[in-house]
């Protein structure tokens, strides 16, 4: 978002105008709704603005409900934001911990103050943004308990807060529209630094919102380390250090489904590798934040499941499981993986609605799909995998409950 765009947002004309529109409908035809609110005499920039404004607060209520439709969203800002039930999460920490005073810095739109701010938390939010420091102060207007400036973060006295949170730039933006944005997979290219951020973590009680993807031994031994997961999407690695980091907690995979949460927890970073087995009746399929974690081993013994292939996060056995952890498969056969075969197979058997699932495989669903040009009324589950040293396609029933 430019500068002139926030600043027509925020006019009596573009605020009046975002409330007529509201947020944008998948299904609207925007090029006529263009055409009317420029027949109505609305400058072609305040309605291209707008209807930006628009489509983000439509994308937004995943993140921020109800919240959305009051807010001003950036797209790099709103993909970067943590989701609300995540950032209160984050938020309760430090309240758990007795810290009254947080700074957010990076604070991007703002979610992680507001999140914070809503507990009733002084917030002192950073962003050297100019644009986005303007937008997280728009949305954290209604609380008097939160304050918003324009700053380098590795420039500010940090000694005087009693908590940090850190939400490293893990995106680089570009072009004049700055609506382009890469994501930055070195820890050394995130801005502020790793190191820096690593180093400041040691000497406050500090929280750090990290990518998902983040590599293991890019984790401190004096931090705790949290995959989560909101309704199977593995959303973060959150870091905690000092006080608001969880004393015989050094791993763990939290699960945000329909309003209740699960975790699972390890006072180790070492590694516990599930059994492996024969494939059994049964096929389960891990939630990413349990994956990545490598807390899969935990999950297994808990549940009495396998591995059946080595570094497969697939689980196996013979007893129908209802778990939150899981999303499950009754096995109907188990198939050499053969493009043909297994194209005439779906056809004998009227399958013409096919998910198909993948690991340690290299095959691409959608092109695999379209080889099989299915055809028929049934539908099945397809797992493409290993089955111990054996590529095979396993066709499956999902587990209801």
């Amino acid at each position: 978002m430019e500068r002139q765009d926030f600043i027509s947002l925020l006019s009596p004309e573009g605020q009046a105008l975002l409330a007529e529109i509201g947020p944008i409908e998948a299904k609207t035809d925007v090029l006529k709704l263009v055409s009317s609110l420029r027949a109505k005499g609305h400058d072609a920039s305040l309605v291209a603005a707008v209807l930006t404004q628009a489509k983000l607060r439509r994308r937004a209520a995943a993140k921020f409900g109800p919240f959305a439709d009051r807010m001003i969203f950036t797209e790099p800002g709103l993909e970067q934001a943590s989701r609300l039930s995540v950032a209160a999460q984050h938020a309760n920490r430090f309240r758990q911990a007795g810290i009254s005073q947080v700074a957010d810095l990076g604070c991007g739109i703002g979610a992680e103050s507001l999140a914070l701010a809503s507990l009733e938390i002084e917030v002192k939010a950073f962003e050297i943004d100019e644009v986005t420091a303007a937008v997280a102060t728009y949305n954290l207007s209604p609380f008097e308990n939160a304050f918003v400036e324009q700053a380098d973060v590795t420039e500010l006295d940090l000694t005087k807060f009693d908590g940090l949170f850190f939400d490293p730039a893990r995106r680089e933006l570009g072009g004049p529209a700055r609506e382009r944005a890469s994501r930055k997979f070195d820890p050394a290219a995130f801005s502020p630094s790793f190191d820096f951020v690593m180093e400041t973590a040691a000497t406050k009680p500090t929280g750090v919102k990290f990518g998902p993807g983040h590599p293991h031994e890019g984790i401190p031994e004096n931090a705790e380390a949290q995959w989560v997961s909101v309704d199977g999407d593995l959303v973060e690695l959150g870091l905690w250090f000092g006080a608001v980091a969880r004393p015989g907690v050094k791993r763990s995979a939290l699960l945000i489904a329909g309003g209740t949460k699960h975790e699972i927890t390890s006072d180790s970073t070492t590694r516990l590798d599930a059994p492996v087995s024969e494939l059994g009746s049964y096929v389960y399929e891990p939630d990413n934040s349990v994956v990545r974690s490598h807390l899969i081993g935990q999950l297994a013994k808990s549940l009495q499941l396998n591995l059946f292939a080595p570094e497969i996060a697939y689980l196996t056995g013979d007893t129908k499981i209802d778990s939150p952890w899981l999303k499950g498969y009754e096995v109907l056969d188990n198939l050499v993986f053969d493009r043909k075969k297994l194209k005439a197979y779906l056809r004998e058997r009227d399958i013409g609605t096919l998910e198909i699932k993948k690991r340690g495989s290299d095959i691409v669903p959608e092109v695999l799909r379209k080889e099989l040009a299915l055809k028929g009324e049934g539908a099945a589950t397809l797992i493409v995998t290993r089955v111990g040293d054996a590529h095979r396609a396993l066709i499956c029933r999902a587990l209801k409950f």
